[in-house]
């Protein structure tokens, strides 16, 4: 099912100048970059995201993709890998799934690590989201640290809301609140 909302369009846009060449006229035309929400029933359904922005990519778009509930190759905000010259793939330094789900029970200290390695890859994106430097940004099961408390949601909101327009951003969880459903220009739920 898809569902698609308008294209919002605000005075910060960036505007691109074309000139016509049978009148000799410029004319301004806005860009602006969408919010997309790509939900599934299960996680690990995002292949096809993933597929794309390699794609992009190879195409020339800069894109980041970040993982922020994937983890276990020593990756992080200090060792992100680069693809193609235009993608920019991150993923969590210590995650979830990395670890003994009884450990995760059980230990403390494992889960302050977990949140605080996410915290630090989501400071780094919002970075990204508010500089313009990437065409596409893709925040892989943001939904799911929204939902286990690590970021607050009213700061991925204001992020959202303040973010260089230019840009794609696409969202991907099983669970989405209903605040960001109305956020968004296109919801994608994805079926096996």
């Amino acid at each position: 099912m898809v569902v698609s909302g308008s294209t919002k369009y605000s005075s910060n846009n960036e505007d691109l100048s074309v000139k016509s060449y049978c009148e000799n006229k410029v004319k301004r035309i806005r860009q602006n970059g969408q919010i997309q929400i790509y939900q599934s029933s299960y996680r690990g359904s995002y292949s096809t995201i993933i597929r794309d922005c390699i794609r992009n990519a190879a195409l020339g778009r800069k894109v980041l993709l970040v993982q922020l509930m994937k983890g276990g190759v020593s990756q992080g905000v200090a060792n992100p890998i680069s693809l193609c010259d235009n993608l920019l793939w991150i993923r969590s330094s210590n995650s979830y799934d990395q670890y003994n789900h009884n450990n995760l029970l059980n230990d403390d200290k494992i889960k302050d690590l977990i949140k605080a390695s996410t915290l630090e890859l989501w400071e780094f994106c919002k970075k990204q989201l508010l500089s313009g430097e990437q065409d596409q940004v893709i925040l892989d099961e943001i939904f799911r640290t929204v939902e286990l408390g690590i970021i607050d949601e009213d700061d991925l909101i204001s992020t959202l809301e303040n973010r260089f327009l230019s840009g794609d951003v696409i969202l991907t969880g099983t669970t989405i609140p209903k605040k960001f459903l109305l956020m968004a220009d296109q919801v994608t739920e994805l079926r096996s």
